[in-house]
């Protein structure tokens, strides 16, 4: 009962900052987060609260299109923009600070995009999990003054799951996802190529049932990262056939399982966290 309370407490909090502003617009993935912050800070502000979603190269299509069913299906206002991040050389390079240079071009952009529809106030979705990894982007956003509701609230993700559950969200349980660059080694140039490849893999392994998954790019191999619960699936003669085909064609030669299993930020392995 402790636990409830505490999760009832955190969300009354939340209302009370959502209920201080006059307007919010809401950086808006049509993730677990912002996908339950867009929908509390509507029920809170009704259409003084939007959604603005950044397309590009990186994001997989179908989290747009998610994205966009999600807020028409909620009657929740919804502007689309390009966010351009291929065309700047300082994120292509791929350095250890490229979540800091996209973010640091996109906030202002959503903040343009906001100010356009007579919103002053921005917020993005990050949580208090986002606090304990290596966030450069989540720096980008406090530099630029960007509100963290969920953060001010104290709401962790696994709050966040179970709120979105009690509120019959659909992305209650579902699987994290990042945006397709994280795909790929620090230190290697981002390309549309690359891109699209990774994007048409991970494909592949969601069509065939399989939720939380990445394609980890390692040049002509593609290392797949699945829970391991999911092993014996992925193994199986029929799954590992048309996963072997699908990822071949989208461009690879080598196609290899991470016995580990996938590993949430397993990119960030060989960084430092006290630049």
């Amino acid at each position: 009962m402790k636990s409830c309370k505490n999760i009832k407490e955190k969300k009354e909090r939340l209302v009370s900052i959502l209920k201080s502003y006059n307007s919010l617009a809401i950086a808006f993935s049509g993730g677990v987060d912002s996908s339950f912050l867009l929908v509390l800070a509507h029920q809170v502000l009704n259409e003084r609260a939007i959604a603005i979603t950044a397309k590009s190269p990186i994001h997989p299509e179908r989290e747009t299109e998610f994205a966009i069913n999600f807020t028409l299906n909620r009657n929740i206002k919804h502007i689309i923009i390009q966010s351009e991040e291929m065309n700047n050389l300082e994120f292509t390079l791929n350095t250890r600070n490229r979540c800091y240079v996209c973010k640091k071009n996109l906030f202002p952009k959503l903040l343009k995009a906001a100010l356009k529809s007579g919103i002053t106030d921005l917020a993005h979705g990050a949580n208090m999990g986002d606090l304990d990894d290596f966030r450069p982007g989540f720096l980008a956003a406090s530099e630029l003054k960007i509100a963290a509701p969920l953060i001010d609230a104290g709401l962790s993700k696994k709050d966040i799951r179970e709120l979105s559950k009690n509120m019959n969200l659909e992305t209650w349980n579902k699987p994290a996802m990042a945006c397709l660059a994280t795909r790929i080694p620090y230190g290697t140039a981002i390309t549309y190529e690359t891109i699209k490849k990774i994007e048409q893999a991970e494909n592949a392994l969601t069509d065939l049932g399989f939720g939380a998954c990445r394609v980890r790019h390692h040049g002509n191999i593609a290392r797949i990262e699945v829970p391991p619960r999911d092993f014996e699936k992925i193994l199986c003669e029929e799954n590992k056939n048309a996963i072997i085909n699908k990822i071949k064609k989208a461009g690879y030669l080598y196609v290899a399982l991470d016995l580990e299993g996938y590993i949430p930020g397993s990119m960030n392995r060989d960084l430092k966290f006290d630049i």
